[in-house]
């Protein structure tokens, strides 16, 4: 079962809170195949906030994301890494890549699914950046991957191949790599994606209890507007490259930002009894 996260309810005891960190992009420039896709885009991701990218394809948010998970070049501006105890940032690109892994983690939109191996062992892929050399897991490893497979809800499925699973399985067996890592920075690359309805919505929990309840510095790349609006307390919008509007979910996605951005008529309202906003397209036969 898909339980929430690290909860005293829980089986698994909780482990160490992770250092509050933040990650922020300065004026970055970005360009993908040769041709410029971001132009000088800032944004910062904080300890215990949840920021989330919107857009439409080719809005620059994935690659984006990307480029604040070092995986994707900076042809300008920087990536700084901080926290409340520091004084100044730390330039990202300084850092080696495993005191990088340790700080931030990435949950990708595809990976492969690796042959041969077992959930469990998948899931340990997030211990790499604290292993030393061929040295076998420790105590602490094993802990981590235990708590990661039991809040993503796939420790029943931990003896299994991972070449059996479905893609939504799947999914939630690299989310589960992501938090085995331990870091104070995550990064979501449409996580809902594959996923059916329920999985959607406690991936979406799932998010908030990072959140809340350990302080994590969360950026999410979201197509759907509606789960933006629900996950996130930051909001970015963004088009050809560059930020429309940042703020709060019902500030940003209002019908007529929704309008200019996506090119669609909205009507945006507030459900009276979750308090959430409701958005609604409008096609051509909608009078």
């Amino acid at each position: 079962m898909f339980t929430r996260p690290f909860r005293p309810a829980d089986q698994v005891a909780a482990g160490p809170a992770a250092p509050a960190t933040a990650l922020s992009g300065h004026d970055l420039e970005l360009r993908y195949g040769g041709r410029p896709v971001v132009h000088g885009v800032s944004l910062a991701l904080e300890p215990g906030r949840a920021t989330a990218l919107v857009g439409p394809n080719g809005s620059g948010k994935s690659t984006l994301l990307r480029a604040l998970s070092r995986l994707h070049r900076v042809d300008g501006g920087r990536v700084t890494l901080g926290s409340p105890e520091e004084r100044s940032e730390r330039d990202a690109a300084l850092l080696s890549p495993r005191q990088f892994a340790r700080e931030v983690t990435l949950f990708s939109q595809s990976r492969p699914a690796p042959q041969g191996l077992t959930v469990a062992e998948v899931v340990a892929f997030g211990r790499h950046p604290y292993r030393r050399g061929f040295a076998g897991p420790t105590d602490e490893d094993r802990t981590a991957v235990d708590r990661a497979m039991g809040v993503t809800g796939v420790r029943d499925m931990a003896g299994r191949p991972v070449g059996e699973l479905s893609g939504g399985e799947m999914q939630r067996v690299w989310l589960a790599a992501c938090l085995a890592q331990e870091t104070g920075v995550v990064l979501l690359d449409e996580p809902t994606n594959h996923l059916d309805l329920r999985y959607q919505i406690e991936t979406l929990d799932l998010v908030r209890d990072l959140v809340e309840d350990h302080g994590i510095a969360v950026g999410i790349v979201l197509h759907d507007l509606d789960h933006a609006s629900r996950v996130a307390d930051t909001l970015v919008l963004m088009c050809s490259g560059r930020v429309h509007a940042v703020g709060a979910p019902a500030d940003v996605l209002t019908a007529e930002n929704i309008g200019e951005v996506y090119d669609i008529r909205v009507e945006v309202g507030v459900d009276p009894r979750t308090g959430r906003l409701r958005i609604d397209p409008l096609g051509r036969r909608d009078s």
